[in-house]
């Protein structure tokens, strides 16, 4: 009897009020199985990266529980959500580099975490971590750069740059919030396509937010909506009709 996989991110109700009481995310319930390419959609101020930003607790929630490949990141402390985060590539919408710092000095930042002090100061990675770092940036076609400084590069490049970074933490999921926000339309497709092939030659499990309704529908294989902290749909790209896109941004009611 074949052994049903475990979901990779698990929301068991989860609510996050912040302090002002505004209501960020309003009782979740959601399962997220290995592989998926999952794109979350809504307005600006609806939840979008509070949900997102709660998957590797940047945010704490209020109630309920997260698991990450079947265990509580909701109630892991010190060394626990360490090893569980470490499962986890974050990629930014305004990039997170080091301007002054090489591209491969960057992608490296992720592996600090591995190695004392000391040997931080100086730079000394292993070969092992310094060929994983060449293969993710090869992965994304930036080899080229690996010597050039973050701040020489465009902002597209930039973004490859923290997707290979992501990489280089060798994670079981690739979470990014807005990733294309700040870029013109043929960089936007260039990241959305290097994040798909992560996805589909690498296995790896990708969480994006968008705002763009053409993209969700152009890359992801599941639509979820979000609507004022709440999820409104939950799909496959197949049935994520204009009804339904008009209720996650409108507050319309899809018929039938």
């Amino acid at each position: 009897m074949k052994q049903e996989a475990t979901p990779v991110i698990e929301f068991d109700h989860v609510s996050k009020i912040y302090e002002n009481g505004v209501v960020g995310l309003k009782d979740i319930n959601l399962t997220i199985m290995p592989g998926e390419f999952v794109v979350v959609v809504g307005l600006s101020g609806a939840g979008k990266s509070t949900l997102m930003r709660a998957v590797n607790r940047l945010h704490d929630i209020s109630e309920g529980d997260i698991r990450i490949d079947g265990e509580s990141i909701t109630k892991a402390k010190g060394k626990k959500l360490r090893q569980i985060r470490r499962k986890i590539g974050m990629i930014f919408q305004n990039f997170n580099l080091i301007n002054r710092a090489t591209v491969l000095r960057n992608v490296l930042t992720v592996r600090v975490g591995y190695y004392p002090t000391w040997k931080m100061v100086f730079g000394l990675f292993s070969p092992e971590d310094k060929q994983r770092a060449y293969q993710a940036l090869q992965t994304v076609e930036l080899a080229d750069k690996v010597y050039t400084r973050a701040d020489q590069l465009s902002g597209g490049q930039q973004q490859r740059v923290s997707i290979a970074r992501a990489l280089t933490q060798a994670p079981s999921l690739i979470l990014a919030d807005e990733p294309i926000a700040s870029l013109d339309p043929e960089t936007t497709r260039r990241v959305m396509d290097d994040l798909k092939r992560i996805n589909q030659e690498l296995g790896m499990t990708v969480l994006v937010n968008l705002h763009q309704v053409d993209l969700a529908q152009a890359y992801g294989s599941r639509i979820i909506g979000i609507r004022a902290g709440e999820k409104v749909f939950d799909g496959p790209v197949s049935e994520a009709t204009s009804a339904v896109f008009d209720e996650i941004y409108n507050g319309a009611e899809a018929e039938g």
